[in-house]
């Protein structure tokens, strides 16, 4: 007697990039031009104060229309990601100095997740949006760059140089988010805090040091952050050029 085998249907793939687009239903409205407000929704006013409902109150179009071309917020999420990425210049795979091309496409993607504050924090939940086309054009950049200096292992190595970029800017767009939050500058935060400051690490001698230092460059905070960046920046392509095959 022959048996019948059953097979477990398999769900979506959660994406925007592994289903095909619908049919715009209206003529006005487009994929293109809900991601652009969606990003500019996020830049003043963070992830929290996006919704599909304000976003279509923001385009004069209904939930239905939005949902005919992105079905979820995470699917938005996934766009408004990929958008950005667009941003984000990584020099020529033929530049003459490998470390100073890794330098300029280190500090563009720092630059451009400090104008979207909101980037770094969701890049590990935006679900598969490397499947975007402007993040492959990205990847595909960085790592022709990066295997034309001769690294054995390019991926490896552009993992490492992202991974602190990443950690990097998530602290500094967390920091910004709360000096633009305290309605007051950045060195006039950095004053109204360095007393409390100075008072918690007292009896750390470390830690005390750490902070007259910094207490000293106070007056220029983005000099500050930036040259935190370019050190530790430093030491990572230090560390990478020691990988390089010897001549």
């Amino acid at each position: 007697m022959a048996t019948t085998r059953t097979t477990t249907p398999r769900n979506p793939i959660p994406s925007v990039w592994a289903r095909q687009p619908n049919s715009p239903d209206q003529p006005s409205l487009s994929r293109a031009a809900i991601v652009r407000e969606a990003v500019a929704m996020l830049d003043a006013d963070g992830i929290d104060a996006l919704s599909m409902r304000k976003l279509g109150a923001r385009l004069n179009a209904g939930a239905t229309s939005l949902y005919r071309h992105v079905a979820t917020k995470d699917e938005l999420m996934e766009l408004a990601v990929d958008e950005v990425f667009g941003e984000i210049v990584v020099p020529p795979a033929d530049s003459p100095d490998w470390r100073a091309a890794v330098t300029e496409a280190a500090g563009a993607f720092r630059a451009t997740a400090l104008r979207h504050t909101w980037l770094a924090s969701v890049l590990g939940q935006a679900g598969l949006a490397y499947l975007g086309p402007n993040l492959m054009a990205y990847g595909e950049r960085l790592s022709a760059l990066v295997t034309a200096a001769g690294f054995p292992e390019p991926n490896r190595a552009i993992d490492t140089v992202l991974t602190y970029v990443i950690g990097m800017s998530t602290s500094e767009a967390a920091w910004l988010t709360s000096v633009e939050r305290s309605g007051d500058t950045e060195a006039g935060l950095i004053a109204r805090l360095l007393p409390d400051a100075t008072q918690a690490v007292a009896g750390h001698k470390h830690l005390e040091a750490g902070y007259a230092a910094a207490a000293e460059t106070a007056g220029d905070p983005a000099a500050m952050r930036d040259a935190k960046f370019a050190y530790g920046l430093e030491v990572i392509l230090d560390g990478l050029a020691l990988r390089l095959p010897k001549e």
